[in-house]
């Protein structure tokens, strides 16, 4: 590569660089400040954040520019999922801040792992060959098992971070599996213009297939879609509350922008075929993910099993096979993020004589003691049910319609069922909130838990749903201008 190149570059990559650049000056400073400029840290990182999903979404290329020799994209549709990756990150670490501040629990290296694990991201959603989709990938996951294990001297967290450490290694090997696959049966094609010319011409056959199908499976561990969820209740729960609220939004955003890239990229002249695959996966994660949680008592896990489940309604419209479907993912992540980072401010809100709780029956009676908390715990809840008018069920209404586009009309049955079983577990809860006599008290929230709440809270609000037109506008210009 030559140095025009570089710097050529080097000029579409500033969001990349903001964050490493973050995480490679708070080395230097962490030696010397130690976790006494934790917090300090964790605000910079949150503004850098903000910098940074601001460059990706303002200063997008009219058509994707290829960069660093074709290993990576940048476009319309990476710079939408950097933007969301950065803002969900920004928040879930200005709650880190606070929680760890709270418990006297600060260390250094919290922001900057954070900072590892977004830089992942998003070489993720610009990934552009094979090589560059698994560096991104573990360079995410890497840190994503650091974090998971944070509170180390907590049996929960250290447990939560051996699963993920140990399954995700069986995930890792499933995508390195597949990649050595369609290496092989594509005669050696890393980039994906090249694994597209060989799916166009026929070649691969089988084989390509099974490599297709094995790469899918590793990453619908990333997005936690059912059967490959096993990891996600236990981390979850042992997790500190922070790192899973970034778990819950970012991570998945960016493995399911990876996995549109993949098949409507280099495999979708296969659209036949791994639509059948997709279409599985998705209503197996909605049904699995709405029975299951009718079984939870923790709060945290309820909401793992509905990721799971929301996960499956965002890979409906991907199994369609149409540009169409890619929109309607988009516009749904994007409700779906701000609403889940909301509830788990409010989770980390709930705290009893000193310490967090997790658990539903605590939230008894919470609407006669803290009434703007039960009053956001009901307007995030309805949202992420799909109760109209809130912006959660215009997000169900695109994906719904994507796939009937598509004929896929079993799987929008399977969903619309999936959705009212849900909407039964949201309603436990908020019924408990409201009509249950009051337990303990909680505390009085931070200013920092409570904002994000609100903010997380505002975001679903029916207000938003009149600008639906322009969420909807705005996701088609991103991906018409990449696929």
């Amino acid at each position: 590569m030559s140095v025009t190149d570089l710097i050529y570059s080097l000029s579409w990559s500033q969001p990349e660089l903001w964050v490493a650049a973050f995480a490679l000056a708070g080395v230097v400073i962490g030696v010397y400040v130690k976790d006494a400029g934790a917090g300090l840290l964790s605000l910079a990182g949150a503004a850098v954040f903000v910098v940074a999903g601001a460059l990706a979404f303002l200063f997008q290329p009219s058509e994707p520019q290829a960069v660093f020799g074709g290993a990576m994209v940048v476009d319309g549709f990476a710079g939408v999922a950097k933007a969301m990756i950065a803002f969900a990150a920004a928040a879930t670490l200005l709650l880190g801040a606070d929680f760890f501040g709270k418990r006297r629990e600060q260390r250094f290296e919290f922001p900057l792992m954070t900072a590892l694990a977004v830089l992942g991201m998003f070489v993720m959603v610009s990934a552009s060959d094979l090589i560059t989709l698994y560096v991104g990938l573990e360079l995410q996951s890497l840190a994503a098992y650091v974090l998971a294990a944070w509170r180390r001297d907590e049996a929960r967290s250290s447990e939560a971070g051996l699963k993920y450490f140990v399954l995700g290694a069986i995930a890792s090997g499933l995508v390195l599996f597949g990649c050595s696959y369609i290496y092989g049966f594509t005669g050696g094609a890393i980039a994906f213009a090249d694994i597209a010319a060989h799916v166009e011409a026929g070649a691969g056959g089988v084989g390509l297939l099974f490599g297709l199908v094995l790469l899918l499976c590793g990453l619908a561990f990333k997005v936690s879609a059912a059967p490959f969820h096993m990891w996600t209740p236990d981390v979850y729960e042992g997790a500190p509350t922070p790192v899973t609220a970034l778990f819950a939004a970012a991570p998945k955003l960016a493995a399911l922008a990876l996995i549109a890239r993949l098949l409507y990229g280099p495999f979708a002249g296969m659209a036949d075929q791994w639509g059948q695959v997709v279409a599985a996966l998705s209503a197996i994660s909605m049904a699995w993910g709405a029975i299951a949680a009718l079984l939870q008592t923790n709060i945290k896990r309820l909401m793992a099993y509905s990721s799971v489940a929301n996960m499956g309604f965002a890979l409906m419209p991907l199994a369609s096979g149409t540009v169409a479907g890619v929109e309607a993912a988009l516009v749904y992540m994007a409700i779906y993020l701000p609403t889940t980072i909301g509830v788990f401010a409010l989770i980390l809100a709930m705290r009893k004589d000193g310490e967090a709780t997790e658990s539903i029956e605590d939230l008894a009676g919470l609407a006669q003691r803290r009434t703007l908390m039960a009053a956001l715990f009901t307007v995030l809840f309805f949202s992420l049910g799909g109760i109209p008018p809130l912006a959660g069920f215009w997000g169900k209404w695109v994906v719904f319609l994507a796939a009937l586009e598509g004929g896929l009309v079993w799987l929008a049955v399977v969903g619309a069922v999936a959705a009212v079983v849900a909407a039964a577990y949201y309603l436990r809860i908020i019924a408990t909130v409201w009509f249950k006599p009051p337990e303990a008290a909680l505390q009085t929230p931070t200013a920092v838990a409570l904002t994000t709440a609100l903010v997380g809270a505002a975001m679903p609000f029916p207000i938003l749903v009149l600008g639906l037109g322009w969420l909807e506008r705005w996701a088609q210009a991103a991906v018409i201008a990449s696929f």
